[in-house]
């Protein structure tokens, strides 16, 4: 049998029959079909690795099937790459990163074609800027802002700069059958609409191939595996066993013996501030089975308290630290009821200073650690107060004040913005004599704010031309005392005139 033709038929038989002639047999056929599919031609080879049980078990099959090619037939890359977006489960981002740092050692030592990518959002999309800096409320089922800006853009980013330079890429993935019945079809859709067998096109992507090999795999079948295949880039895969165990909430997660024996693999790591799950079951879990594992605590205790925000029983309900105008300025109403726009300046404040305090609680807690986690980067910081300064006009300059009282520390100057921020004490006195004049207006200190901010800049600039217009549409979006008098606006623009 030629090598393209184990590469067609290999992959796929073995699928079939998993560890159904026995183990060895099935994973040294399996390692035969992705060495012939390697070679088949020069298009790279890009992995997705979160540091999972299943994405591990994939580079492992890739990492030790091409450990028996000869040197100089490993001509065309391999890059492994992970997507971090920064709000992970400490302890999986921690693992990954020490993961990613052993594979492009071990690959370098073992003259293979492995080059490790950590993939970030950048400081523009990432969550606590969108969250805390343009204050985006916490994701939910109708507005999951966070999955697009996170995870796919770094990963399709790369991904497409691959097939620019080579023309198309394969990507191997560890999506199973087992995981859903959803997936189950999916995995069969794109595999039935391919061209080339044991390949699927992907959904999304165009020119991107995907290799699934552990598609028909059980849990039990990917533990088993892992179990009696030693890590090739020196993880030790029982600890990876230990993270699983350690997350899962009732502390067991046995040794994999056969298929009557339950796994870990229901056990789910995400992003630590997800609200579109109502407990992070996996951290709490971790803290509840490990002692080790308390330093976690100060970032449960944020997310349960400060993003998963009720009013009364009511989930979702976070109105009451919501503006009632929408991000532009516009206001909107769905059957009768506003519809509320960017968490408010006090709760994003409230925001940053409670995040700041958990950053240097978790920072404290790793002191001469070789890897640690940051909650929250200086950039980040910047581009937040960029945003309220900035786009936001609030002039009092709140985020470099609250990383100064929790942190101790001053943040460098911006390069864009005012040239002269208001003090405390002076934006005080602004609220003072609003209150006095006009108590019920809930919109003038902000309005009159903007106003400063527009001057100011102006005066900066040395240019006066347009800030007449910039403060008309200014006063326009800024027109609604309370929220009630926008109700009312838009209550009376929704009405339809008699003929």
């Amino acid at each position: 049998m030629t090598d393209g033709a184990v590469a067609e038929n290999v992959i796929v038989s073995t699928r079939k029959t998993v560890f159904g002639n026995g183990f060895d047999g099935v994973i040294q056929d399996l390692e035969a079909g992705i060495r012939a599919l390697y070679l088949e031609d020069d298009t790279p080879w890009v992995i997705g690795y979160s540091g999972g049980k299943d994405s591990s078990t994939c580079l492992q099959l890739v990492w030790n099937a091409l450990a028996g090619l000869p040197t100089e037939q490993l001509a065309k890359p391999v890059y492994v790459i992970s997507t971090d977006t920064m709000v992970e489960n400490p302890v999986v981002s921690l693992w990954v990163t020490e993961s990613l740092a052993k594979i492009g050692k071990a690959a370098s030592e073992q003259g293979l074609p492995f080059q490790a990518k950590q993939l970030t959002p950048t400081v523009e999309d990432s969550f606590w800027v969108n969250l805390i800096g343009k204050g985006y409320p916490a994701p939910r089922p109708r507005f999951r802002w966070c999955t697009e800006r996170l995870k796919i853009r770094p990963s399709n980013k790369f991904i497409l700069d691959v097939v620019h330079k080579s023309g198309e890429v394969i990507l191997v993935l560890g999506t199973r059958s087992a995981e859903s019945a959803v997936r189950a079809a999916s995995i069969k859709k794109y595999k039935d609409q391919s061209p080339r067998e044991g390949l699927s096109v992907h959904d999304t992507l165009a020119r991107a191939w995907v290799l699934a090999p552990i598609a028909d795999w059980s849990n039990d079948d990917v533990w088993q595996y892992l179990m009696q295949v030693q890590n090739p880039w020196g993880h030790d895969n029982k600890n990876l066993l230990s993270m699983y165990q350690g997350a899962t909430a009732d502390g067991e997660c046995p040794l994999v013996v056969d298929t009557s024996t339950p796994s870990c693999g229901d056990s789910r790591f995400g992003c630590y501030v997800c609200t579109l799950v109502e407990k992070d079951k996996s951290m709490e879990a971790m803290i509840q089975n490990d002692q080790d594992k308390d330093w976690l605590l100060p970032l449960s205790e944020f997310r349960n308290r400060f993003l998963e925000i009720k009013d009364g029983d009511k989930r979702w309900d976070d109105k009451h630290v919501r503006e009632f105008q929408r991000m532009d300025g516009s206001v909107m109403a769905f059957q009768g009821r506003l519809i509320h726009g960017p968490y408010t300046q006090d709760y994003r404040a409230t925001l940053l200073r409670e995040l700041l305090k958990a950053h240097k609680e978790i920072l404290e807690s790793q002191e001469g650690d070789e890897f640690v986690f940051n909650v929250i980067t200086e950039a980040e910081v910047q581009e937040i107060r960029r945003i309220w300064l900035v786009e936001k006009k609030e002039i009092e300059d709140l985020a470099v004040q609250l990383y100064r009282e929790v942190l101790g520390e001053e943040l460098p100057p911006l390069e864009e913005g005012s040239s002269r921020f208001f003090t405390p004490a002076e934006v005080e006195l602004l609220r003072e004599i609003c209150g006095e004049l006009y108590p019920e207006d809930q919109n003038l200190v902000a309005l009159l704010r903007k106003i400063l901010s527009l001057e100011e800049e102006a005066e900066v600039k040395r240019r006066r031309s347009g800030l007449l217009k910039d403060l008309e549409e200014l006063v326009k979006k800024n027109a609604f005392a309370t929220s009630d008098d926008a109700l009312e606006y838009v209550n009376k623009r929704s009405e339809v005139s008699p003929i």
